[in-house]
C-alpha cells in the first residue's frame, strides 16, 4: 500500500518483547488522561525498549529504496493506539504534515531530524514559519498532541534509521496518522 510518500507493510509476527511493549503502552493509554499527558506517559513507556535487540524481525527492519517504509506492528483491538516501525534510508523524509491524534516516536537505530513549523496567515494567504529543529538519536523519544504538531521528519544520518511510532489512532484502518499535508510557502 502506498500513500503519503511511504510504503505500508502489515506485519503478522511479533517478538515477545514487542508484545511486552504493547502491554505496557496499553496500561498507559488506559490511564484516561488528556492527549498531551497520554503522549508523555507513552514516551516514558517506550524509552526502555529502544535498545532491546530482537524487538523487530529482520523483515521489520527492511527499508525501501523508493520511499520510507512503514511496518504496522500492532493495532489495538479497541483502536485506541497503533505501533509502527518506520524504516528510513539516508535522506528519506516526510512531507510537512500534522496528525489526527497524539504521537510518540522513539529512535531505535540511527538518527532522525524533526523540523517543526508554525502555520501563519497573511493578506496573501497561509504560510509556514520554521520553528525548532531537533535531532533524535537511538534511544531518544519525543511526543506531542495536536494542535501545534506540524513537522517534517527525515533520516539525517548516513545509514538506515529505524523509529518506533505509537499513534493514538487505528493505523490499520486509516493507513496513516496524517491529518493534513502542508504544501505552503515557508517564510523565515
Amino acid at each position: 500500500m502506498h500513500g503519503f510518500g511511504m510504503t505500508t507493510m502489515r506485519s503478522e509476527r511479533s517478538s515477545p518483547r514487542l508484545t511486552e511493549l504493547t502491554d505496557v503502552i496499553r496500561d498507559r493509554v488506559r490511564a484516561g488522561v488528556d492527549q498531551a499527558h497520554t503522549a508523555d506517559l507513552v514516551k516514558e513507556a517506550l524509552r526502555p525498549f529502544l535498545d532491546v535487540p530482537g524487538l523487530l524481525t529482520e523483515e521489520q527492519r527492511r527499508g525501501d529504496p523508493e520511499r520510507y517504509l512503514q511496518h504496522v506492528l500492532h493495532v489495538e483491538p479497541d483502536a485506541s493506539f497503533s505501533v509502527v516501525a518506520l524504516v528510513w534510508l539516508p535522506g528519506q523524509q516526510t512531507p510537512v504534515h500534522d496528525h489526527v491524534a497524539w504521537c510518540v516516536t522513539g529512535v531505535y537505530q540511527g538518527a532522525e531530524s524533526e523540523q517543526h513549523y508554525r502555520l501563519c496567515e497573511s493578506e496573501r494567504g497561509p504560510f509556514l514559519v520554521p520553528g525548532e529543529l531537533a535531532t533524535n538519536h537511538a534511544g531518544e523519544t519525543c511526543g506531542f498532541a495536536p494542535p501545534g504538531d506540524i513537522h517534517r521528519v527525515r533520516n539525517c544520518g548516513t545509514g538506515t534509521a529505524i523509529s518506533l511510532h505509537v499513534y493514538g489512532a487505528d493505523i490499520g484502518e486509516l493507513g496513516t496518522s496524517v491529518r493534513r499535508v502542508y504544501d505552503l510557502p515557508v517564510h523565515e
